[in-house]
């Protein structure tokens, strides 16, 4: 990793892009430390430290604080999060949609203008509702007109800015800018969670056998965690395909070698997403309303939905809501895979262009093979997954470790890591073909 990062700033355009990237990141961090007008942050900061809900605290991990801090870029990136996950899902429904992506190019960009219209929408609502919710609970200075519009322009306009940054950093930077950007917002929390781990198991303890024992337990958890997730995100079965010799003319073309590489965790973080905003919204809206606090079914249910009450040796019985939480996880990552790889399709050109996985019939008995290895492979990706996701929640309930990033966290860091560095690594190569053509 440093080799790699030390040889392209020999690059001067390799260089230009990162230099351009972190000026952007530090644009990022600031924003994120102004305040929206008009919202009395103390009382709000009191509200959420009361809710414990590790809903919030996800969703305050993936904007960097600026959600518990009501800062311009509160909504961050979140909205077009949002409205790409849509569009994806669109693309299947739709066949206009789903015309549009395999028009190449311009296609693509009217996808990419869409998913732009669609986040400013969704900004707009979202900032719209919180607005008027923190104005009927009288988080706002003054509930009126003004301040509503305030909030809502200054919460649309910065998601909006955040979103135009990420696309220049894919423009003009290195990596993917919306993944860079959800990922600086995610370390930008570490240090203080882990100076809560430091806080609650290190110096809280009197002797120092036990304090050197905790700290080396905490260590090598999260380098545990690392390390699984970098296998993770690498593992990947390669199917080889053979092509056909053809003629064409007088001369014999084809018969060379290839393979279809099936990612082991074809669905990256998706599933752990979904499952978790699925299981965690009636809580957020329960919280938000005033209601989940008392002793009745719904509470008790509302409390099974929440990670804050899994793995608790004291409640174990609001463990079952983990156990949905496994099996929501691993039924999105069958979904999502099935509606992002097609076996048919890739059967289907395979066969279109002279090629064939030996000792397999191409067209549907290709299909069908590739669907029984993918089906194995996605089970193992998601078992992997939900081991990642569950580390986390058991040290959280057993222990008490309440910190605000996760096993999702660590998977997106760790994947935009690995993505980043391969960019830069092709870049690199491009440039040194380029200078030895050139010789």
């Amino acid at each position: 990793m440093l080799e790699t990062l030390r040889n392209a700033f020999k690059i001067k355009d390799i260089r230009n892009r990162i230099i351009f990237t972190f000026l952007m990141l530090i644009v990022i961090r600031i924003g994120s430390q102004i305040p929206i007008p008009g919202v009395n942050r103390g009382v709000l900061a009191t509200w959420f430290e009361n809710q414990g809900s590790d809903a919030f605290n996800f969703f305050d991990a993936i904007t960097g604080g600026s959600f518990l801090q009501m800062t311009i870029f509160a909504l961050n990136i979140t909205p077009y999060i949002t409205s790409s996950i849509i569009m994806q899902l669109l693309t299947i429904a739709i066949p206009k949609l789903e015309e549009m992506q395999k028009d190449g190019e311009d296609g693509r960009k009217k996808i990419a203008e869409i998913t732009r219209y669609l986040t400013v929408a969704l900004a707009l609502i979202e900032s719209l509702a919180m607005a008027i919710g923190f104005g009927r609970s009288g988080w706002l200075e003054n509930f009126n007109a003004m301040s509503v519009i305030t909030i809502v322009v200054t919460m649309t306009a910065g998601s909006a800015v955040l979103m135009w940054i990420g696309e220049r950093i894919t423009e003009k930077g290195v990596g993917n800018g919306i993944s860079i950007v959800l990922t600086i917002n995610i370390i930008s929390r570490i240090p203080e969670d882990l100076m809560t781990l430091y806080k609650q198991f290190i110096a809280s303890s009197t002797n120092i056998g036990r304090a050197v024992l905790a700290a080396v337990i905490i260590l090598a958890i999260i380098l545990a965690v690392v390390v699984f997730v970098i296998l993770l995100q690498d593992g990947q079965r390669k199917i080889p395909v053979q092509y056909s010799k053809k003629i064409q003319g007088r001369k014999q073309v084809g018969g060379q070698s290839s393979h279809i590489p099936l990612k082991v965790n074809t669905a990256g973080v998706i599933p752990i997403i979904f499952a978790q905003s699925l299981m965690q919204f009636p809580v957020v809206i329960a919280g938000i309303l005033g209601k989940g606090n008392g002793t009745g079914i719904g509470s008790k249910i509302l409390h099974g939905l929440s990670q804050q009450y899994w793995c608790d040796p004291k409640q174990p019985v609001y463990t079952i809501g983990l156990l949905v939480y496994i099996i929501l996880v691993i039924a999105f990552a069958y979904f999502y895979t099935s509606i992002t790889f097609n076996p048919l399709e890739i059967a289907n050109n395979m066969k279109k262009q002279g090629g064939f996985i030996p000792g397999i019939r191409p067209g549907k008995p290709t299909s069908d093979y590739l669907s029984k290895i993918l089906n194995y492979i996605v089970f193992i990706g998601a078992v992997g997954l939900v081991i990642v996701a569950v580390i986390p929640i058991f040290f959280s309930g057993v222990f008490g470790a309440n910190v605000s990033f996760g096993g999702t966290s660590i998977i997106i860091i760790v994947g935009v890591v690995i993505e980043t560095l391969k960019q830069i690594e092709s870049q690199m190569r491009v440039r040194y073909y380029k200078g030895f053509l050139n010789d």
